[in-house]
């Protein structure tokens, strides 16, 4: 929502927020209003399968590019720089020479090479996932650390330093190699209790503890260099505050870090979290334990598949209509076909799927296609496919013993009232909407004002976010697609077998 009426010189931060497929930023008013909203996009390749990764020195080009153009328009408003705060995607692993120069891609939180080595470290290492609230699956970083000793020994000997996108935005910044405490927690390296890093996870990563950035509370306020001031056109002096990870912050971005809140998000992934006052491991080691603020827990898992299969659906089922009319076009032949589309059920696990059942990740599949089956039925499957898997990972956070009474839901899905109401249906439960969209920028900001002391504490911050209107679900369509959740649960583990055929 654009802040029109902003008095001149009130204070505003820049919220940086990196992730997947783009890099976006916006200036957040006192109000919690956004101004000069920008996204700068990027390619996430996949040289081989299994591989998705990105340039680093292009992310974070992109983020700085975002940021300059949100500054500029804020600065047109008459507002007053007074902070830039950072979100970032997680999981993420490049290596570093002497020169901090990148010696390999960025590994992103899709990439799943480490499949093995993941599997093997659940087996002979299972009390990490309870130290460092990171599930032992191929996207974690200590996963893939292990996969470049065994793979590419020579990348290692060369490595001076292993870093994720966090801490490249950071130093690109501040010109320091720090991470914040809620990044480092997606490592798999850290140690929950102690907030630093774990030497037995270092250990079996086959790195230093010096090879690692500084670790740094998330309200943390660092200096800004003066080529950093001058690519975004604050003032030198302006503090950068270091965030936390975008997963997260959506929660705050939603205002939900109270008990039974949850806050699920889709863009190119998916994700379902609830803040709580400790970490949180579930017995099949799906959920995530990410440390948010002091004495709070973002617990709940992620999906690799969101909006992703909203856009393979588009490019493989319906090109014409993507070309001519964009995504509404296609979701508009989805809309035709009823919920639980005539008994036609999807396992949406296009990029594998770290929180899959079976501990790896799983390819995807339609299940129970007839020839009485249209385009419509196949795009509306995938889409009540991503929505089933959420409502899994709301089912897996309430055996871990915490409440979800409430849900809100964030990401650019949000514009479709088609998905809206699929997400409604599958969690059987109704949904709040908040007005602003990057949920995670605005948590970025929100942070910043507590860190800042622009507002009176986090709780302070949190309640000036909206909770938006209401989707209620149909209870019709929810009893079908409940009833369809037990077979696609059943179908993973003969899909996982077909992990060891060629692709």
């Amino acid at each position: 929502m654009a802040d029109t009426v902003a008095p001149q010189d009130a204070p505003a931060v820049v919220a940086l927020d990196a992730g997947t497929t783009s890099a976006k930023a916006a200036a957040f008013t006192t109000a919690a209003r956004a101004v000069g909203a920008a996204e700068v996009r990027y390619p996430l390749r996949e040289p081989q399968p299994g591989w998705e990764v990105q340039d680093p020195v292009a992310v974070v080009d992109a983020a700085l590019t975002a940021g300059r153009r949100a500054v500029d328009a804020a600065q047109a408003a008459g507002l007053r720089i007074a902070g830039v705060s950072c979100s970032t995607a997680l999981h993420a692993l490049t290596a570093l020479d002497d020169h901090d120069r990148p010696l390999t891609p960025l590994l992103t939180w899709a990439d799943t090479r480490a499949v093995a080595e993941a599997s093997r470290l659940r087996a002979e290492h299972p009390r990490l996932h309870a130290r460092t609230g990171t599930p032992l699956q191929p996207m974690s970083p200590l996963a893939k650390l292990v996969w470049f000793r065994e793979h590419a020994p020579e990348t290692c000997r060369a490595a001076a330093r292993w870093v994720g996108l966090k801490a490249l935005l950071l130093h690109r910044l501040t010109g320091r190699w720090v991470v914040d405490h809620s990044v480092a927690t997606a490592t798999g390296l850290l140690d929950l209790d102690t907030l630093e890093w774990d030497p037995e996870a270092v250990e079996i990563a086959g790195v230093r503890a010096d090879q690692l950035p500084a670790l740094v509370p998330v309200d943390e306020r660092l200096a800004l260099t003066a080529q950093a001031a001058a690519a975004l056109g604050v003032d030198a002096a302006t503090p950068v505050v270091a965030g936390a990870g975008d997963g997260p912050l959506a929660n705050l971005g939603a205002g939900a870090i109270g008990p039974g809140v949850a806050v699920c998000s889709i863009g190119t992934s998916a994700a379902l979290r609830v803040v709580t006052g400790r970490p949180a491991i579930d017995p099949a080691g799906r959920l995530f334990s990410y440390a948010l603020t002091p004495g709070r827990w973002a617990v709940g898992g992620a999906l690799n598949n969101g909006g992703i299969v909203a856009e393979w659906a588009a490019e493989a089922l319906a090109p014409e209509l993507l070309r001519s009319g964009g995504l509404e076009a296609v979701l508009a032949v989805a809309e035709q076909a009823p919920p639980g589309c005539d008994g036609l059920t999807m396992l949406p696990h296009l990029l594998g799927e770290r929180t899959s059942r079976t501990g790896v990740p799983t390819r995807g599949a339609y299940l129970g296609l007839t020839r009485a089956h249209t385009r419509g039925h196949l795009v509306r499957a995938a889409l009540e496919g991503v929505c089933q898997q959420l409502a899994v990972l709301r089912d897996a956070v309430r055996v871990a013993g915490h409440a979800v009474d409430e849900v809100r839901a964030t990401g650019g899905f949000a514009r479709s009232p088609l998905w809206r109401r699929i997400l409604c249906d599958a969690l059987g439960s109704e949904v709040h909407f908040p007005a602003v969209e990057g949920g995670s920028a605005l948590g970025a900001a929100l942070l910043a004002f507590d860190a800042l002391e622009l507002v009176d504490g986090i709780e302070a911050a949190a309640r000036l976010v909206d909770p938006g209107p209401v989707v209620r679900p149909d209870p019709e369509a929810a009893t079908a697609l409940a009833a369809a959740r037990p077979a696609l649960a059943a179908v993973e583990p003969a899909l996982a077998a077909l992990d060891a055929r060629p692709a």
